[in-house]
């Protein structure tokens, strides 16, 4: 069994430097795999840094299908959230399981029995002392905290205030560097013709011994036209980098020295070329290590709605493009002013998540659902897969190759690279 000292030493071995996103670690000369998760099965790839190739090796099946993974800062485990539920599914079966990562190969062994989660889990982390782990909610719109023992496995979950406000719709939680406070985003709802417009906003928390009190609300006005989806800190500056998924939009905040957030935000740019061609929402976000760039994704070809009197093939709507791209922008280093420099084509549809490796050597975009593209050729069916970038000095992305997924009737719902120990 670890003990906390134990794991106090690993951290410091290996700390993350404040604001890497997840998959980015100083270990980097660690051997790095990727993981994807369809359905029930969750696969692991080994992974060429050198030659950029992913090499399927072996899957697991959990209790329910894959929601979201996380890593502890140890690199020693991963924690994995399931779910029988999805858009427009009713749910009762909703679990989060620890796995050891082998050192050297990165294989899983379920490590502790899986713990049952009250509903549906949208998005997990772990803080950056490794002793909690963080779990939000979208409908309805929560939050839980579970002590991380002493050898890595889930411990009990720690009570939260009954007042604690989750806002609507929540998509992420995150630790804040100085791990004294967490920041929960809620993306709201976009209105429909029975209902109207819900507000999405920034809920800010102090965090201590597990339990987080209100803070702050960060939001501009009411929160109506305000939909963000994931943030992500710069490594080295106070500046909180926002993706806004419901207006494609990339926001900027400052982080305050007592954790809390600028009430409004230092910058605003829109993530695609051309923003009265909304055909696709803003996805997740990552900082590159060097804090120099910023990416998201831009999600099209996919709807979980109907498209009105759309012609079809082989049960899904014809695409013209998959309008799915990952949007590079450079980042100011005196200000923090993000500026699009790149708008890669993803090759594939609806880019749900994407991951670096340590040192942001290569970039890997996974797409959601295979999709009907008209092409050259006539009409062709372009499967989920895994897109494969080098990632230059400069920050722009140059494509390599993709590996195409096997979905089924199931969805790509998360994928990322992570260094091991």
């Amino acid at each position: 069994m670890l003990s906390r000292r134990t794991f106090a030493g690993l951290f410091t071995s290996i700390i993350v430097p404040p604001g890497l996103s997840w998959s980015q670690g100083r270990g980097i000369n660690r051997k790095t795999v990727l993981y994807s998760g369809v359905g029930r099965e969750f696969s692991r790839y080994e992974v060429d840094l050198e030659a950029a190739t992913l090499l399927k090796r072996d899957t697991i099946e959990l209790k329910s299908k894959v929601q979201y993974a996380w890593p502890h800062p140890s690199r020693r485990f991963l924690y994995v959230s399931s779910s029988n539920g999805g858009l427009g599914q009713t749910s009762d079966q909703h679990h989060v399981a620890a796995f050891r990562m082998d050192p050297s190969s990165g294989s899983l062994q379920p490590h502790g029995e899986p713990i049952t989660l009250q509903w549906r889990p949208i998005h997990s982390s772990v803080d950056n002392a490794g002793q909690y782990l963080l779990t939000a909610y979208n409908e309805p719109s929560g939050l839980s905290v579970h002590r991380i023992n002493d050898d890595g496995t889930i411990g009990a979950q720690v009570r939260q205030p009954d007042s604690l406000d989750c806002g609507i719709y929540a998509h992420q939680i995150r630790v804040t560097p100085s791990n004294r406070s967490v920041i929960l985003v809620t993306r709201g709802n976009d209105s429909t013709a029975t209902r109207p417009e819900d507000p999405g906003s920034l809920k800010v928390y102090s965090f201590g011994n597990g339990v987080l009190t209100n803070k702050a609300s960060v939001q501009p006005g009411d929160g109506l036209g305000f939909g963000p989806r994931h943030l992500d800190f710069h490594p080295t500056r106070p500046w909180v980098y926002v993706s806004i998924e419901r207006q494609n939009q990339i926001q900027v905040y400052k982080l305050q020295p007592d954790g809390g957030l600028s009430t409004t935000p230092l910058f605003v740019k829109d993530t695609l070329p051309h923003p009265d061609m909304h055909v696709s929402s803003a996805g997740p976000i990552h900082v590159h290590p060097n804090g120099r760039f910023v990416y998201l994704t831009n999600r099209g070809g996919w709807s979980s709605a109907p498209v009105p009197a759309a012609e079809m093939y082989d049960g899904k709507p014809i695409l013209q493009s998959t309008n799915s791209t990952v949007a590079v922008f450079s980042i100011d280093p005196e200000t923090g002013d993000p500026t699009l420099i790149q708008s890669a084509d993803v090759h594939g549809a609806h880019p749900r998540t994407f991951s670096f490796d340590a040192r942001a050597r290569i970039l890997v975009a996974g797409s959601l659902v295979p999709v009907a593209l008209r092409q050259s050729g006539g009409i062709g069916v372009l499967p989920a897969g895994l897109s494969v970038f080098r990632v230059g000095q400069n920050g722009m992305l140059d494509y390599v190759r993709r590996y195409d997924v096997e979905t089924g009737r199931e969805m790509q719902w998360w994928s990322g690279l992570v260094a091991l120990a």
